[in-house]
């Protein structure tokens, strides 16, 4: 019998007993009872109210850390980088002027619980509807593992977030992260570089940044999301669009290989612009990954051709040896070890030091060299930092290559510009020491003062055989090879070289190499500019040697880009100031 039935029967008993049976003390034994049954009534209540209260006070417990785990974010592993350093901030880099180059950007990555998975394959469906690409084999085995966290997309658009919240799938979960983005596109790309799907520097001045000392921060966990001290570079990206635009149209219109150019502070080694094409767009690397990786102007070696002839009258005219009077026969070709030197264009006579420039005689400027000698010229080589590796910031710089023993064969190719392989950039460099006075200055990627670069500078020619080079590259600009470089009011000057490429071992005169050093404006020149372009297939006016191909795109930068660069046009002399002065 029930708690509640025992006392419905007790209360009647009691009842009849008042009512039927009139016994002395009925009257007390009644109100004991009543008294004992309300305490226990009492009791009962109370231990119910007791159950009620540690019910309520348990749901409150768990309902509040329901509340507080859904409004906190979830706290997962990362199983390719550690969780806190998903928000770690790069510092942006931006160009000269203030402009962004690079920066961050929140966004999100898409991960797995595979142990709240209830059905794998009905999970993977949902997914493709939003991710089309999406790797339907490798997804479902990461959401049918056994694991507690797998990475399914890294860097998701809104949208694509959005869509996949709607689809309500338990175990999927979204882990907020920093991803770079680059406003310029392919713009800059050689130069800023760009990053892995972890935020990680992998080429460029990206790389450059790790390697200074924040890729060790990260390591050990002391980076953080708090925003970085920008990093200013030196390029003006006003005139790195135009080196692009002409570099890239290069390799179309001349059907080419691949082409590059770069623009230097020819007195404090900034390299304002640099170009080469092939090219990618960092924010999309993986689409460039057949061709445009390389950076041909600092990470490719090539034989440069005639503008070698440069460095070769340099060297004899500092050696005082050769006075820019002096005259070479260039009549016959030089026969040595079974080879044949000829002239492309040859004239058949005495040429003298300005002539053989201006012609870009091979006979001429290899007797040059001779009188110098072989010992002497691989010092003045390496004295130029042609023959060692490029010293800059950017990492993608490769060593040049030169003969393992310097014959006098190799003496005499190598004064025109073949047996040895260098970088444009290194060439660029090294041609800017001509006509600024006699220093060579390693480039630099980064803002530099004439004060600065005045303490890194080191002095490799006379100023006199400066002067004299200058001389040169505007004699060969207004009469020689140079000619299609020159802008009205800029005062072009320069060397071109066309080279021959190495075919299985041999040279083949239908596939060239074709580069173009320039200065400008040659009465005080402040900045260097060198193209080139790799097997061109046309150029202007048909002709696929360097005067139809590199020194156009020489004078196309300058054009468009020298007002930029605060160079005043000066018109009046014709350009021949500096030639009436000699």
């Amino acid at each position: 019998m029930s708690f509640l039935s025992r006392i419905m029967v007790l209360k009647s008993k009691a009842h009849f007993s008042a009512g039927g049976h009139n016994r002395p003390g009925s009257s007390t034994q009644s109100s004991a009872f009543q008294g004992t049954v309300k305490k226990k009534s009492d009791q009962a209540r109370s231990r119910v109210a007791i159950i009620i209260a540690g019910f309520s006070v348990v749901y409150c417990i768990i309902g509040g850390r329901l509340v507080q785990y859904g409004m906190a974010s979830p706290e997962v592993v990362s199983s390719i980088m550690p969780a806190d350093r998903l928000m770690a901030s790069r510092p942006d880099i931006l160009d000269r002027n203030g402009e962004v180059l690079a920066t961050d950007i929140r966004t999100v990555s898409l991960y797995a619980e595979p142990h709240k998975i209830v059905d794998a394959d009905e999970a993977v469906e949902m997914l493709a509807t939003v991710l089309p690409d999406l790797d339907l084999k490798g997804t479902y085995k990461k959401l049918s593992s056994k694991s507690h966290f797998q990475w399914l997309r890294r860097q998701l658009t809104p949208k694509q977030q959005s869509q996949i919240l709607a689809l309500g799938i338990p175990g999927i979960g979204f882990r907020p992260e920093k991803r770079r983005f680059y406003p310029g596109g392919a713009t800059a790309a050689h130069i800023v570089g760009y990053v892995n799907i972890d935020n990680r520097g992998v080429a460029g001045m990206e790389k450059f940044i790790d390697n200074q000392g924040l890729a060790d921060l990260a390591a050990v966990g002391m980076t953080s999301d708090t925003p970085l001290e920008p990093v200013k570079l030196s390029i003006d990206v006003r005139v790195q669009a135009i080196v692009r635009d002409v570099v890239v149209n290069a390799v179309t219109n001349y059907k080419a290989k691949g082409a590059g150019a770069v623009v230097i502070d020819a007195n404090t080694g900034e390299v304002l612009a640099m170009a080469s094409a092939p090219d990618f767009d960092p924010n999309n690397p993986l689409e460039g990954a057949a061709e445009g990786w390389l950076n041909r102007m600092s990470n490719g070696t090539f034989e440069m051709g005639s503008t070698f002839k440069a460095f070769t009258t340099a060297m004899a005219l500092d050696s005082g040896k050769v006075k820019l009077t002096d005259s070479f026969d260039a009549r016959f070709p030089i026969r040595i070890g079974g080879f044949t030197i000829k002239d492309f264009h040859g004239k058949h006579r005495v040429l003298s030091v300005p002539e053989i420039f201006q012609y870009s005689s091979n006979i001429g400027t290899a007797k040059m060299a001779d009188v110098v000698g072989i010992e002497a010229q691989k010092e003045f080589l390496t004295k130029l930092g042609l023959l060692t590796k490029l010293q800059t910031e950017l990492p993608e710089v490769k060593m040049p290559s030169q003969p393992r023993e310097w014959k006098k064969i190799n003496s005499i190719t190598i004064s025109f510009g073949h047996g040895v392989s260098t970088t444009p950039l290194q060439t660029a460099v090294a041609g800017a020491a001509l006509i600024n006075g006699g220093k060579l200055i390693d480039p630099t990627f980064l803002p530099r003062t004439q004060e600065q670069a005045d303490e890194v500078a080191r002095v490799v020619i006379q100023d006199k055989t400066s002067a004299d080079m200058r001389y040169l590259f505007e004699y060969n600009g207004v009469n020689g090879s140079g000619r299609n470089a020159r802008v009205a009011g800029f005062d072009v000057g320069g060397k071109t070289g066309t080279a021959d490429k190495v075919v299985n071992g041999r040279y083949d005169s239908k596939l060239n190499f074709n580069a173009f050093l320039a200065a400008f404006p040659m009465g005080n020149p402040r900045y260097v500019v060198l193209s080139f372009c790799d097997e061109p297939r046309s150029g202007e006016g048909g002709g696929t040697i360097a005067s139809y191909t590199a020194a156009p795109m020489v004078r196309d930068i300058i054009r468009r880009a020298a007002p930029l660069l605060g160079v005043q046009p000066q018109f009046g002399d014709g350009g021949t100031a500096l030639l009436q002065s000699y």
